[in-house]
């Protein structure tokens, strides 16, 4: 079984079945995770540059894990200190690490469309981690594979994206891998952070009513407030978006169903989250972390057309 791109740019080119793929390789590859010896040699000998332009902390070190546990060699690259500060450009500093005789990039790059320019340019397989606002294909994986073990099939669920729409890529993945897979989807959050353009192309339920939403969702996918995006003041306060749209013990307490909790991470507790949701029970944030890492292994093996496992 093959995916059918040699690239991983964002959920938007993949079709039902790559997804499919991806995710049951990974189920495979979390069996793997959970045995005394979690390395194989699926990757052996294969070379692969994780190419970090934007500060990056789960992502990358998940990506570096799964590479890890696929026996593949890796090159860690960081934008800082690096000759980019000296004003390198992309296609430079790649065509310098491809002479390295490097088969596959994961990048992170805070220009949207990065990844996709350099996989016009370069032989290598690409696999976007986050550009600009645009896409985070492999959360939306991984989030797609909690989802599924806490509740089944992803057909016909209820999934409610609250917070910082307008400034995830987090978000537009989500949104373009459920509605392939058949999942219904409400976005809710404060109307200057849910964009009109993204509820009119994909024809989204949206309520700016967060107790509304948590009541007809089966899981709430809870956003990071992006402060660092956000280039003038789109909410009062941090406080007053807490009490207006930040979910809470006592919201999920008043509601008349319990509801699956998650989050991409890093949370900003006492915000959009508080700590005793987070770490309660209904939450599945923690699995979201463990199955990044077989998500990535499933990525990067069917990605590196390996038949061996």
């Amino acid at each position: 079984m093959h995916l059918s791109s040699k690239h991983l740019l964002g959920i938007r080119e993949l079709l039902p079945g790559d997804i499919n793929l991806i995710l049951e390789t990974a189920r495979q590859f979390k069996d793997v995770l959970q045995r005394p010896i979690k390395k194989v040699p699926s990757l052996r000998d294969v070379t692969i540059v994780n190419l970090f332009y934007e500060n990056s902390t789960r992502t990358r070190i998940s990506f570096e894990l799964a590479e890890k546990r696929l026996s593949a060699d890796t090159i860690n690259f960081s934008a800082n200190g690096s000759s980019v500060s000296k004003g390198e450009t992309l296609l430079d500093t790649v065509n310098n690490i491809l002479s390295m005789k490097v088969d596959m990039v994961v990048m992170r790059h805070g220009a949207t469309g990065a990844p996709h320019f350099l996989a016009k340019h370069i032989p290598s397989a690409i696999i976007n981690a986050g550009d600009g606002i645009n896409e985070h294909p492999t959360q939306a994986l991984l989030d797609a594979l909690s989802i599924t073990e806490r509740l089944g099939d992803l057909k016909g669920k209820k999934v409610a994206i609250i917070g910082d729409i307008m400034h995830s890529r987090v978000a537009l993945s989500n949104i373009y891998l459920l509605t392939k897979m058949g999942a219904e989807v409400t976005l809710a959050g404060p109307p200057t952070l849910i964009p009109k353009y993204i509820r009119e192309s994909f024809n989204l339920n949206v309520t700016y009513n967060v107790k509304e939403a948590l009541e007809w969702c089966d899981v709430a996918n809870v956003l990071r407030i992006q402060l660092e995006r956000q280039n003038q003041v789109l909410f009062s306060s941090l406080r007053e978006y807490n009490q207006a749209y930040g979910i809470t013990k006592r919201l999920l307490q008043s509601l008349s169903k319990e509801v699956v909790i998650m989050h991409p991470g890093p949370i900003n507790r006492g915000v959009e989250l508080d700590s005793d949701v987070a770490d309660s029970g209904q939450s599945i944030i923690l699995d979201q972390v463990e199955n990044g890492v077989a998500v990535r292994m499933a990525v990067l093996y069917l990605l590196s057309g390996r038949k061996d496992g």
